[in-house]
């Protein structure tokens, strides 16, 4: 068990979230299974706490060590700097500010961009200096605010170098990237990371070509003609906003007409639906049984200047995003000797087994636990699996081995904006531009993730 299999579908270099999420997710996730086992004996062994099941531990050691860097042993403020209406909803970040707190000698705060003020060059809250900040917004969400409210003293920071995510690394976190590492580009970067590469192409009237190198005259056309082997996003969006899948949405012409009016989108070659797919039990509360239940599945990998920082489960439809009513689901590493695919069987098949009483004092567990750890996301509650996604040892290590190479190649992405290589692929706002000439990234700390949508041996067949 020392490979997966599968494609990443896109990357976030500005700020990615869910790695306070899948802490949670672990802790409910592993009361759950200890509460089916006192049911039926669970048939596999797995552990749930793998500190790599808990990234806000790396996000955390990360900006401890950012504000050592720039303080040495000395105490500080490190703020996360998040939208105002998003503080009372978006837990992990309160979560955030208490982990650093919990950090002698740090304090951390949850705070809107228009509550930084400045004394002299040096950026503060409440007078007193912030030594690190932790934004939870790109570039674009930053200028609109500074339109409502005077953010200069989030501008300092970011010239100052304070500021992580860097705002260098906006100009490579489009999803347009993918074309650069599907060209003739393709031989600058890791061999891993462009065979997990899904052919990319910049969408508007163009010649370019296709999957397997054929000529394309006319990339609208071709579209139409292929369309259930494709998918359109925009450039920048996010929580699955805009994306259009097909052979999920059948409406070939208004799926590009609504790419083409809007701009700035994407066209990818669709990764199989079954290859992201597992079976995971189900209670159905109306008619009062257990049944299995096909779901699509992602894994978000979370990586920092050290390495691969933690990962982050989700299950749901197309897309699994959270903000488009995605759940989350637990990881946990097998420990016995099987396959994942036999491990999964075996315990999917004990799920079924049980009665539905049984499995619905589980969930309320499940539910209890939610409601207590405020485990919640813009839309509201947020949907858990009743299993954890199982995983071997040796894939945990190949998946450090896959994110140092994808740290890297950003790297290399970023040196390439940076020459003027990439000005056709990087199409950013003047003074978007600005900001992120302002605090280049070059491998200073920060927190990417890769979504990948990825097999570990228990898909469909």
């Amino acid at each position: 068990m020392k490979e997966f299999f599968g494609y990443h579908s896109e990357w976030n270099l500005g700020s990615p979230g869910g790695w306070d999420y899948q802490r949670v997710t672990q802790i409910i996730g592993k009361a759950v299974w200890e509460k089916l086992g006192t049911f039926r004996p669970m048939p596999v062994r797995v552990d749930f706490d793998h500190p790599l099941l808990y990234p806000v531990n790396g996000l955390v050691d990360m900006l401890i060590g950012a504000h050592r860097t720039r303080e040495g042993k000395s105490p500080g403020l490190i703020a996360v700097v998040a939208e105002e209406e998003t503080l009372e909803d978006v837990t992990e970040n309160i979560n955030l500010a208490k982990h650093l707190s919990a950090v002698e000698g740090i304090t951390g705060v949850l705070i809107p961009p228009e509550d930084l003020e400045l004394r002299g060059r040096r950026v503060c809250w409440r007078g007193t200096p912030v030594s690190i900040l932790f934004v939870d917004f790109n570039s674009d969400v930053l200028l609109s605010l500074h339109k409502k409210h005077d953010l200069s003293p989030l501008l300092e920071a970011v010239r100052q170098g304070r500021v992580i995510n860097p705002r260098g690394t906006e100009p490579i976190n489009v999803k347009s990237m993918f074309e650069v590492l599907t060209t003739d580009a393709a031989d600058r970067f890791h061999e891993e990371v462009v065979a997990r590469t899904p052919w990319t192409r910049r969408f508007l009237e163009r010649k370019t070509t296709g999957p397997k190198g054929e000529p394309i005259e006319d990339l609208v056309r071709w579209t139409m003609e292929h369309w259930d082997r494709l998918v359109l996003k925009p450039e920048r969006g996010y929580s699955g906003k805009g994306v259009r899948v097909g052979g999920i949405h059948p409406d070939a012409a208004g799926a590009v007409n609504e790419a083409l009016q809007k701009g700035q989108y994407i066209v990818q070659e669709k990764i199989p639906l079954h290859l992201w797919a597992e079976e995971i039990p189900v209670l159905d509360r109306e008619k009062g049984v257990v049944q299995l239940e096909r779901v699509q599945t992602d894994f978000r990998c979370l990586v920092g200047p050290e390495g691969l920082m933690g990962f982050l489960g989700r299950f749901g439809g197309v897309p699994t995003n959270v903000g488009s009513g995605g759940g989350v689901q637990p990881l946990a590493i097998l420990r016995s000797e099987t396959t994942v695919r036999d491990a999964v069987g075996r315990v999917n098949e004990a799920i079924l087994k049980m009665s539905p009483g049984d499995v619905l004092e589980a969930v309320e567990v499940q539910k209890e636990m939610a409601l207590e750890h405020r485990f919640t996301y813009l839309l509201g509650p947020i949907k858990i699996a009743l299993r954890p996604r199982l995983l071997g040892a040796g894939q945990v290590e190949a998946l450090g081995h896959y994110c140092a190479a994808l740290w890297r190649d950003c790297l290399t992405l970023e040196s390439m904006w940076l020459a003027g290589e990439l000005d056709e692929v990087v199409k950013i706002e003047a003074d978007e531009l600005e900001i992120a000439r302002m605090q280049p990234w070059r491998g200073s700390p920060a927190i990417i993730a890769s979504d990948g949508l990825f097999s570990f041996g228990a898909n469909p067949e």
